[in-house]
This record gives C-alpha cells, sequence and structure tokens, in this order.
C-alpha cells in the first residue's frame, strides 16, 4: 500500500494506529506527545502508567480510548547529540519496531509523526531520510498503508536548493507561457485587422466600379421595389452598397423547414443483417492498461515491484490489470510513468491513454516534468516536493 505524506493533526487521523513520539517514562509531555495524551484522555496516562517507560528506540502499546484510531503505539526516539552516538540506528528501530507491531496487530494503516525532529533536535532533513528509509524498505515485503503526518505549516525542509530550482523552473515556465499567449493573441489582433481592412478596402472598391458602371442590381423577384432615396454623394458610396447588401440577404435567406422537408430515417430491424458492432470502428488504439503492462514486460519487471514503485495500492493495481478500459487519475498515471521509468515523450504518450496532457499552467505538471526531464525517477523525492507546493501527491488516488 502507499505511503504517502499528509498535512494534518495526527490525533484525527481515522487510522487502525497512531504513533506517539514519546518521553521515556512515557507520561507525557509536549508537542505530539501532549497532544495525543489530551485528545485520549486520562485513561491514555492511567495506561502508560502500568507500563514503567520505554527505552529508546522499542515501543509499547496502549489502547486509543477517545482517538478515532483503535492503538497508540508509543516510541521514544533519540535526543540528537550530532550524529556520532548511534541516533541514526536508534531512529530506524522506532519506525521498524513500530510498523512490525501493527503488522502483528493486524492493523491495515498506520500514522506517524516526524519522530525525534521537534524537542529532540534531530535534524529535519534527516529524520526525513530516516522515516523514509525505514517505511520504505518495511512496504517492499508487507503490505500497510502508511501515513507521515505534519501538522499545519510546518515543512519538510525548510530550506533545500533543489526546492529553490523548481520554483525558478515553475516561474520561468509561466513567464514563456504567458509570454506565448500575449504574442498568440498580439499576432490574432493583427490577422483580424488585416482581414477587416481587406474586406472594407474591396467593399469600397465595389461600391466605386457600380457607381461608376452606373448599373443598379434588379431586386429580387420575391422582394417589394424599394422606395426611392435621395442619391448618395460621390464622397460617401458606402451606405448605398450596405442596405442594399442587407437585403440581398434577407431576400435570399431560405424559408424555415416544415414537416414534409425534413429527411426521413429507415428504421433497421433488430435482426437485420449487419457486421459486428466493433468492425465499423476499425481497430481502437492502445488502452492505457495495455500500453502499461507492455511497458512493465518490456523493463522486465514484475508487478509487485512495478506498484510498489509507483506508490500505488495492490487492489487498485488488480482493478487496473483487469480491466482493459480502466481509467486512472492522473496522479496515477504519472506515478507508474515515474515507476517505469519513462522519458517524457513517453510519459506524454502515457497520459494521452489515459484522457490527459502535460500543461505547462499547471504547478502540479510543472513539479513532475521537472524531475522527468532531469531522469529523477524516485516517487518519495517527487511527493516531497509536491507537499512543499501544496499539490496532489503521487500514487493517492485511484
Amino acid at each position: 500500500m502507499p505511503f504517502l505524506i499528509v498535512r494534518n493533526d495526527i490525533t484525527k487521523m481515522r487510522v487502525d494506529a497512531i504513533v506517539n513520539a514519546a518521553r521515556p517514562s512515557l507520561l507525557g509531555g509536549g508537542g505530539v506527545d501532549g497532544a495525543i495524551h489530551a485528545a485520549a484522555g486520562p485513561e491514555l496516562l492511567a495506561a502508560c502508567k502500568a507500563l514503567g517507560g520505554c527505552p529508546v528506540g522499542e515501543t509499547r502499546l496502549t489502547p486509543g480510548f477517545r482517538l478515532p484510531c483503535r492503538w497508540v503505539i508509543h516510541t521514544v526516539g533519540p535526543v540528537w547529540q550530532g550524529g556520532t552516538a548511534g541516533e541514526r540506528e536508534k531512529l530506524l528501530s522506532c519506525y521498524r519496531n513500530a510498523l512490525e507491531l501493527a503488522e502483528s496487530l493486524g492493523c491495515e494503516s498506520i500514522a506517524f509523526p516526524l519522530i525525534s525532529s521537534g524537542a529532540f533536535g534531530y535534524p529535519k532533513e534527516q529524520a526525513v531520510e530516516v522515516a523514509r528509509e525505514a517505511i520504505e524498505g518495511f512496504l517492499w515485503s508487507h503490505e500497510l498503508q502508511v501515513y507521515l503526518v505534519i501538522y499545519g505549516e510546518e515543512s519538510l525542509a525548510a530550506s533545500r536548493k533543489s526546492f529553490d530550482e523548481i520554483r525558478e523552473y515553475i516561474d520561468s515556465a509561466y513567464v514563456r507561457l504567458h509570454s506565448y499567449r500575449r504574442r498568440r493573441d498580439e499576432l490574432e489582433a493583427q490577422r483580424e485587422a488585416l482581414r477587416e481592412t481587406q474586406r472594407e478596402a474591396i467593399d469600397y472598391s465595389l461600391a466605386i466600379f457600380e457607381r461608376e458602371s452606373n448599373v443598379s442590381p434588379m431586386p429580387p423577384p420575391s422582394a417589394p421595389a424599394p422606395a426611392p432615396k435621395p442619391a448618395e454623394s460621390a464622397e460617401s458610396p458606402l451606405p448605398d452598397l450596405f442596405r442594399r447588401r442587407q437585403r440581398e440577404r434577407e431576400a435570399s435567406a431560405p424559408p424555415p423547414p416544415c414537416a414534409a422537408d425534413r429527411p426521413v430515417f429507415a428504421r433497421v430491424e433488430a435482426n437485420a443483417d449487419l457486421p459486428p458492432f466493433d468492425s465499423r470502428f476499425g481497430r481502437l488504439d492502445e488502452s492505457f492498461q495495455q500500453m502499461l503492462l507492455r511497458k512493465i514486460d518490456e523493463r522486465g519487471m514484475t508487478d509487485a515491484a512495478c506498484y510498489k514503485r509507483a506508490n500505488i495500492d495492490r487492489k487498485l493495481f488488480s482493478k487496473i490489470r483487469k480491466d482493459v478500459y480502466y481509467k486512472p487519475s492522473k496522479p496515477t498515471a504519472l506515478a507508474f510513468a515515474v515507476a517505469l521509468e519513462l522519458e517524457l515523450r513517453e510519459t506524454e504518450e502515457l497520459l494521452e491513454k489515459a484522457g490527459f496532457a502535460l500543461s505547462r499552467s499547471s504547478r502540479f505538471d510543472l513539479i513532475v516534468r521537472y524531475f522527468i526531464e532531469r531522469h529523477i525517477y524516485d516517487v518519495f523525492t517527487i511527493n516531497e516536493a509536491l507537499f512543499e507546493f501544496d499539490q496532489v501527491l503521487l500514487g493517492n488516488a485511484s
């Protein structure tokens, strides 16, 4: 199942288990620990007192009590001491032990905070990398929906060079798009102005020709003779021409159709000898599902390797495999393109099979394009960038 980053309050997550980044005493504290105790009620504190504490890297279990989850898995992360006191291995143990405990409980979903990144001082970017390594390693051989919960406007990485590059890429794409649209509008306006000028010149020349030839066109037979009007001055022959043409158009307009004029369609009997329905439309193009499965085979990948790299649920992939005309969401289609490491042209072709296209006016599309153009095909890295820009993540929609 997919690994998703969400912006939420972990005490509001409707999952089977949430993880509490606790203190060794398990008696509550600040941050996530204090919020979980406050939301669960005094019963949680009483249950934690009976556990007698928890060593760093290990886990303890209590019910969720008033929380919307069934279980609370308490784990104690390491305090950052410069990275030389085994902090990384201890933090990996927190995630791995919590995941294994959740699986042993039969959980299908679990939500983590970013353990040790708050008061314990673990550098945020390194904490994210540890969480990712532990969770992705576990999901490669297990089926579990895992959420990494970021609270409020908190960022996964306060400042990162790649995010600044993505911002510049998006801004430059917008500038190019707006410049193109502005120039296109200017050219279309010039074209219309030229057409109008040409029409006026032709009309004027025709009016002069008719006036100098002293020829007046005969009125249509069905139209009454026009009332005599004073002649226009030689300096302005156009109004008379325009009025005459308007009368000609009105007189020559076809009458509205009556019932007798409407075409009669022959009825085809149900047992008529007709060719098969599909044969009348010729051979249909390759579907999204067919292209996806073909690309998996061409790259020598297994189905499991593909949907796990795409951050897609196994059940969703099973639905796609069974339905040749399955229409995925755009994030799902792009997740498969990333998992298959498709070039930009192939990515656009796969999207087209699903009825989508990459746009230069969409932040989501531009961010994914940025990574594909640079041959960066790691879904979590792309999702981290999408999360920073408040976009939908890859692999989290059907």
